[in-house]
């Protein structure tokens, strides 16, 4: 089965440009497209796609209140990908601490388009980890629920690790690598950080490793 996708941006020439990179690959489909974050919820729940890639600034409704709507209200919400112009866009980090799965950059190539989509579908996160530390450091706001959350978590020394190699983001196949495990034993502890921390996915899992100070710079 292809890995489907729906579009959600307002410049139409950027629509264009995805769907062409995208619907040139055998195992890729784009089933819709939406010019605004408005029209994303009745789409989502029609559709059913496997991936919504997500401008973050639009007119009516932004990529944040979007994103937030679809893990609100959609029952098996797909997975969202924010597409943004500028990596260090406040909207980014806070569509990310919102439940998006990662972000993509408008002049990334079509190599790095078609690896996000199938990496998000996945289930893996699609961070880079100087641009997280980045948007932490500038916009982060939540150091203090993010270290208490930490403390309660009490995550053992092996999640601790795996939490710090999602932080320099690491793929679970490039920590099984790294801790000479197998993948299904990354997995594991990955599920063990998230449900400890209460967090939905790598992604708000690495924001918290990073506002916290649990991960440190460099």
């Amino acid at each position: 089965m292809p890995v489907t996708v729906l579009l959600v941006d307002d410049e139409p020439l950027v629509r264009a440009g995805l769907r062409a990179v995208l619907e040139a690959q055998p195992d890729i489909e784009v089933v819709g497209e939406a010019a605004d974050g408005a029209a994303v919820i009745p789409l989502v729940r029609q559709l059913r796609p496997d991936v919504v890639a997500m401008d973050v600034r639009m007119p009516l409704l932004d990529g944040i209140e979007a994103t937030r709507a679809v893990l609100r209200t959609v029952p098996e919400p797909p997975k969202i990908l924010v597409v943004t112009t500028f990596e260090d866009d406040e909207f980014v980090y806070e569509a990310l601490r919102a439940g998006a799965d990662g972000f993509l950059l408008k002049r990334a190539r079509p190599a790095e388009i078609v690896h996000a989509v199938r990496l998000v579908a996945e289930g893996e996160s699609l961070l880079f980890p100087a641009s997280v530390r980045r948007l932490a450091a500038r916009y982060g706001d939540g150091e203090r629920t993010a270290q208490a959350a930490l403390e309660r978590a009490r995550l053992t020394e092996r999640e601790a690790e795996v939490l710090r190699l999602m932080a320099r983001g690491l793929s679970n196949a490039e920590i099984a690598e790294r801790l000479v495990v197998g993948t299904e034993t990354v997995k594991t502890h990955v599920s063990g950080v998230l449900a400890k921390l209460g967090a939905r996915d790598r992604t708000q899992a690495v924001i918290a490793a990073y506002e916290s100070g649990f991960v440190e710079p460099g």
